[in-house]
């Protein structure tokens, strides 16, 4: 440091000084602080008593467990298995009931059914859209939300594949697409068209059986 006249000779000496002082109150508090650990290091030992290490081979040392590999394949082939299971080639139309709705019964299956599904004698208890989806993408998320149903013990559910009305010849192709995948699935008991305050024409009210 370049000190110039008496002035700079001062300043630079109470520097020093501030600085000196500085350092020896920090050596202060850090021996302050050792001598805080030494009594409590002392009091611990002699409110705990005389101490038996443990020997090294009775130590318990838990092993980290490897993660299991993510079934991404088996995840991927199961959706293509769903996803071929609902062919668009399965002709339904005999299989459909005879009204206006085109509804559906498994056999066995009374008609009174469709009469308590007509009228919402069960709640739904999930919904699928099928809004923006193309035909595979609509017949996979079916295929999905139908297992996915079924593992949640869900009974009653909505899908909602539109009225149709930007389709070629203003024909719903998912209206149609939808019923034929429906009756291919073996969990499917039941399903009629949506009340008007549920979706009218644009959506069908499902029944699954229980698992």
């Amino acid at each position: 440091m370049k000190v110039s006249g008496l002035q700079g000779l001062g300043e630079l000496r109470r520097t020093l000084r501030t600085q000196r002082e500085r350092a020896e109150q920090q050596a202060r508090e850090e021996a302050e602080r050792q001598a805080q650990l030494d009594r409590e290091r002392r009091l611990f030992a002699l409110a705990v008593g005389p101490v038996t290490p443990l020997r090294p081979h009775r130590r318990f040392v838990p092993r980290a467990l490897p993660l299991p590999p993510e079934p991404r394949q088996r995840e991927a082939d199961e959706a293509e298995v769903l996803r071929q299971a609902l062919s668009d080639g399965f002709d339904v139309d005999t299989l459909l009931e005879t009204d206006e709705e085109l509804s559906y019964r498994r056999a066995g299956i009374p008609a009174s059914v469709l009469n308590r599904l007509r009228r919402g004698h069960w709640s739904l208890q999930a919904q699928l859209d099928l809004h923006g989806l193309r035909r595979d993408e609509a017949r996979l998320a079916v295929a999905e939300f139908l297992h996915l149903c079924q593992v949640r013990g869900q009974r009653c559910v909505r899908i909602v594949h539109g009225k149709g009305h930007g389709s070629p010849g203003r024909e719903g192709i998912l209206r149609v697409k939808v019923r034929r995948w429906l009756v291919q699935h073996d969990a499917v008991l039941a399903f009629v068209q949506a009340r008007s305050d549920e979706g009218g024409a644009g959506a069908l009210v499902v029944l699954l059986a229980g698992t």
